[in-house]
C-alpha cells in the first residue's frame, strides 16, 4: 500500500468520524403506538428523570417596555440560548447565554440564586406561590407541563414523530376547546426512551407560525454533576435577597383581595391538580391547559405607574374597560381604578372577550378584602 493510500484511507476514517453525529441526527425517527393519554402519562411522570442539555427559545409575542413586564419581555419576545442542568424539581440549573455574558438560575430546595454576569449581582428569593414566568419556565419540560395541566383527553391527539437533538421524540398535540382560549393548538414532542419533552411550539389563533419555540439542540441523560448545581457568589459579588421578585408575587402577598372562585367561566387552575394554598393569596390564576388567566390587584401607586409606562406604547390601546394590548396569544387588560383606586391586571392566552368578560365580572362583583393574613 503507498503512503498516498495510507493517507487517504486515513483522510476517510476522520471524516467518517466527523460525519457520524450528523448522519445520526439525520435519521428517520422511529415513532411508536402509544395513545395520547399513554404519552401524556410518560411525559407527566418524566419530571424527576436527571438529565442535562443546550437549547434555543425563540418568540415573537411585541410586548411594550415596562419595568413590570420587562421579565416577559425578555422572555418571550426574541430568542435566547439556554444550558440547562436537572437533577430534579428541586435541584436545577439554568444559564441563559449572550454575547455579554450569562445569566444564571441556580435552584435548590426552596431558593432560587439569580446570578447576573454583567453586573456582579446576586439575588436569592424563596419560592412564591405566584409569580410571573422565568426562563425555567421556558425549558421543555416545564413548558410542556404548563401547558398540559388540566387537558382533557379529547383535546389530546398523536403527532408523527421526529428526530431532536439527535433523538427519536414522539409527537403529542394538545388543541384546547375552552371558548376563551387564544392558543389554537400546542405542540409537544417527548424523547422516546424517557419521556422528557425535547421541543414545544406553542401556536396562536390567527397566526400561521408558532409565537413560542422551545427545543434542544443537544440532550443528554444522567445526572448533572454535583459541582454544577452549587454556586458560591464571587468576592466581589452584590448580594442581596428579595422575597417578592416581581409585581405578582407582591399582589399576591399584600393586595387585600381574596379573588372569586371562577373568573370570565374559567376555572381556578390549582383546582386542576388538587393544590391548595395553606393561606390565600390575591392574585387569581385560572383556566386548563394552555389557557391561562392572571388576575393581579395592583394598589393604587403601583398601577398608576404601570399606567403611565403602558399609555403611548406601540400595540397598547385604551378602552372602556382599560388599557389593552394584544399580542397573540398573550393579552393584557390594566382595568380602571375601583373606587378604592385598585386596578387588575389581567393576562394570559386568553381572547379579548375574555379579558373584557373578566374586568365586567370583577366590576360587577368587587372581591372581598383578603382581612389579616
Amino acid at each position: 500500500m503507498t503512503a498516498g493510500r495510507r493517507w487517504g484511507i486515513v483522510v476517510l476514517g476522520v471524516l467518517l468520524l466527523l460525519s457520524t453525529p450528523f448522519v445520526v441526527r439525520a435519521l428517520p425517527a422511529s415513532d411508536s403506538a402509544v395513545s395520547a393519554r399513554g404519552l401524556l402519562a410518560r411525559i407527566t411522570a418524566s419530571r424527576s428523570t436527571s438529565f442535562s442539555g443546550l437549547l434555543e427559545t425563540r418568540g415573537s409575542l411585541p410586548l411594550p417596555a415596562n419595568d413590570a413586564l420587562s421579565s416577559l419581555t425578555s422572555l418571550f419576545a426574541g430568542s435566547n440560548r439556554v444550558r440547562v442542568w436537572w437533577r430534579d424539581a428541586n435541584r436545577w440549573r439554568t444559564s441563559t447565554l449572550r454575547t455579554t455574558g450569562e445569566t444564571d438560575l441556580v435552584h435548590s430546595g426552596d431558593s432560587t440564586v439569580r446570578w447576573v454576569y454583567e453586573s456582579k449581582r446576586v439575588t436569592i428569593t424563596k419560592d412564591v406561590p405566584v409569580r410571573l414566568p422565568t426562563t425555567v419556565d421556558l425549558v421543555p419540560h416545564e413548558l410542556a407541563r404548563h401547558v398540559l395541566q388540566g387537558a382533557r383527553t379529547s383535546e389530546l391527539s398523536r403527532l408523527p414523530a421526529r428526530r431532536v437533538a439527535g433523538r427519536d421524540a414522539l409527537g403529542l398535540r394538545v388543541t384546547p376547546a375552552s371558548a376563551q382560549a387564544s392558543v389554537s393548538s400546542v405542540d409537544v414532542w417527548a424523547d422516546r426512551a424517557s419521556g422528557i419533552p425535547l421541543s414545544v411550539e406553542v401556536h396562536a389563533k390567527g397566526v400561521r407560525t408558532p409565537v413560542l419555540t422551545s427545543t434542544y439542540a443537544d440532550f443528554r441523560l444522567g445526572r448533572p454533576a454535583a459541582s454544577v448545581l452549587r454556586f458560591s457568589p464571587p468576592d466581589d459579588a452584590e448580594v442581596r435577597s428579595d422575597q417578592l421578585p416581581d409585581v405578582a408575587s407582591a399582589a399576591d402577598r399584600f393586595a387585600d383581595r381574596l379573588p372569586p372562585a371562577t373568573l370570565a367561566g374559567l376555572p381556578d387552575r390549582r383546582s386542576t391538580t388538587g393544590a391548595v394554598a395553606d393561606v390565600p393569596g390575591s392574585v387569581g390564576v385560572y383556566g386548563r391547559g394552555p389557557t391561562v388567566l392572571l388576575a393581579i390587584p395592583l394598589w393604587r401607586r403601583y398601577a398608576d405607574s404601570v399606567r403611565r409606562d403602558l399609555t403611548g406604547q406601540p400595540g397598547v390601546s385604551e378602552t372602556d374597560d382599560g388599557l389593552s394590548l394584544g399580542a397573540a396569544p398573550l393579552r393584557l387588560l390594566l382595568t380602571t381604578p375601583e373606587q378604592g383606586g385598585t386596578s387588575w391586571l389581567l393576562a394570559g392566552t386568553v381572547t379579548q372577550k375574555g379579558l373584557v368578560a373578566a374586568a365586567a365580572q370583577l366590576a360587577r362583583q368587587p372581591p372581598a378584602g383578603a382581612g389579616p393574613r
